[in-house]
């Protein structure tokens, strides 16, 4: 049967978690430290109202930022003194060019994304970057110590539809054509530990993906 997008677009809209997570201007930084050298246009996919896009350009002011979220009001509410375009549309059908960007961001995305739409969403990623572009995402943890010890999991937060392990995440990332796959530790428990102890510590976690 397929994905109703009206109800997608409610179910997102519903979701504002990262317009008041103390911890998304950060995940954006962490976000810079991956971006190869000499990259100046990046997709900013569920950018929301552009909170993450604002310290990327305050970081990096040469970039320029094109904002993409499926919520209308959202991108309406993006800085046009930050993003040089927006864009609202789901992340499964990008209306941009082949290879005409240099890096995807994708905070705390995928598990908002349900089944049927992941691959073609990951398809479409790898389509507009350009030879040797990056794909940074984060995404709940499933193997959290902390859910585990109290009952929870990922989809126990209503605004979720999916969740990703982190090792058949990256296998799809690899079907997909990317290569260099790297999983880092993300989320706040990285402000005391950095991103390289075992992933079970993290809340949520980081897909580095190179097209080459």
């Amino acid at each position: 049967m397929p994905i109703d997008n009206k109800y997608l677009l409610q179910a997102n809209r519903g979701q504002t978690g990262s317009e008041c997570d103390s911890f998304t201007v950060e995940r954006y930084r962490q976000f810079a430290k991956y971006f190869p050298q000499g990259a100046r246009h990046v997709l900013d996919v569920g950018g929301g109202t552009g909170r993450g896009g604002r310290e990327l350009k305050r970081l990096l002011p040469q970039l320029s930022l094109t904002g993409l979220d499926c919520v209308p009001e959202r991108v309406a509410s993006m800085d046009t003194g930050v993003y040089d375009a927006k864009i609202c549309a789901f992340a499964d059908a990008i209306p941009l060019a082949d290879q005409s960007v240099d890096v995807i961001v994708a905070g705390e995305f995928i598990e908002h994304v349900p089944g049927p739409k992941i691959e073609p969403t990951i398809n479409e990623f790898f389509r507009v970057l350009r030879l040797k572009g990056h794909l940074l995402l984060t995404t709940p943890n499933p193997d959290y110590l902390r859910n585990r010890l109290q009952g929870l999991s990922v989809i126990s937060d209503s605004a979720h539809v999916s969740q990703h392990y982190p090792k058949i995440l990256k296998l799809r990332f690899l079907m997909a054509g990317f290569s260099k796959v790297q999983i880092k530790g993300s989320g706040k428990v990285s402000r005391f530990l950095g991103t390289c102890f075992p992933l079970k510590l993290y809340g949520s976690y980081l897909c580095v993906a190179t097209k080459w």
